[in-house]
């Protein structure tokens, strides 16, 4: 196991954010003429994640054979290769929803398929209110209105183990200690994907890509306080073509809700996937298939 090897097929991009910070993403398929002429997409990644969640995903769809798409994977703030805030108060929804407003202008975007994997559902709540004309269609994967204390608990407590992994495979390894119970399905491979979208190696160490005060902010969270709910914001999205991934094993976005959001939205796809938790990798088994066809459909 000698490291990522996912160099290929993207061209990284860095822009400013509405206050100077230096944001980064990566672009893929912009370089073919044929993308033009359909639907970009934008993807947004988790908490603690960044734009390497996407990669195989957007080699499929930007290398889709009837319909190559552009596809914009984001690093938020403090992630990936973005610039880390000083100000760590700016690490929240409202600030990070305009920076994906912010990159969406720098790469002359005006609408796209967004596809938000849990943080970036709970951005895309946001801009289905902010900015709804925007969004010609969404998928959101693992994430809803409601957002379940089991799940916060369960990212709190991730975020507060101390393993440092001392190579890549003990770095799957870690992962698949703490996360296997919720991904039966997964390979080995599966486990690596995984430590080389969450981990990277920075001074001959491998870390995890984030910026540290994230996880102290999160670890710091009174969850004795119910986290308000977004179904205000999720009445906007009523009117955008959606499409909702959730891990059978899911501690976040439980059954209830997801039955809950298919009564408001009475044309949403729903799509419930097996031996995964949260949150779904997109890139496995019929998934890529489904979203495809789900957008290619708006």
């Amino acid at each position: 196991m000698t490291g990522p090897r996912d160099d290929d097929g993207f061209q990284s991009r860095y822009f400013d954010g509405p206050d100077g910070l230096r944001l980064h993403a990566r672009d893929y398929g912009a370089d073919n003429p044929r993308s033009a002429d359909h639907l970009p997409v934008i993807c947004l990644p988790g908490l603690t994640r960044n734009s390497r969640d996407f990669h195989q995903l957007a080699l499929l769809l930007s290398n889709d054979a009837r319909k190559p798409r552009r596809v914009i994977a984001l690093d938020y703030r403090g992630r990936g290769l973005s610039a880390w805030d000083t100000d760590r108060s700016h690490y929240n929804l409202v600030v990070e929803a305009s920076d994906v407003l912010a990159t969406a202008a720098a790469f002359e975007v005006p609408q796209a398929a967004f596809i938000g994997t849990s943080r970036g559902g709970l951005i895309l709540h946001i801009l289905a209110a902010q900015r709804p004309d925007l969004l010609a269609a969404v998928v959101l994967n693992d994430i809803g209105p409601v957002v379940e204390l089991e799940g916060l608990i369960q990212i709190r407590d991730y975020l507060g183990n101390g393993r440092l992994p001392e190579n890549w495979e003990e770095a799957a390894d870690i992962l698949r200690d703490i996360h296997g119970a919720s991904f039966t399905a997964l390979a080995a491979e599966d486990w690596r994907d995984m430590a080389y979208a969450l981990y990277r190696k920075i001074d001959g160490k491998i870390v995890a890509d984030f910026d540290p005060a994230i996880a102290e902010m999160t670890r710091s969270m009174d969850l004795s306080k119910l986290a308000p709910d977004f179904w205000p914001q999720f009445a906007k999205l009523t009117t955008v073509p959606l499409m909702v991934v959730r891990g059978e094993n899911s501690a976040l976005l439980s059954a209830e809700t997801l039955t809950e959001m298919a009564k408001r939205h009475p044309q949403m796809t729903a799509l419930t996937v097996p031996g995964q938790g949260h949150a779904p990798l997109l890139h496995l088994g019929a998934i890529p298939v489904a979203i495809e066809a789900f957008i290619s459909a708006t």
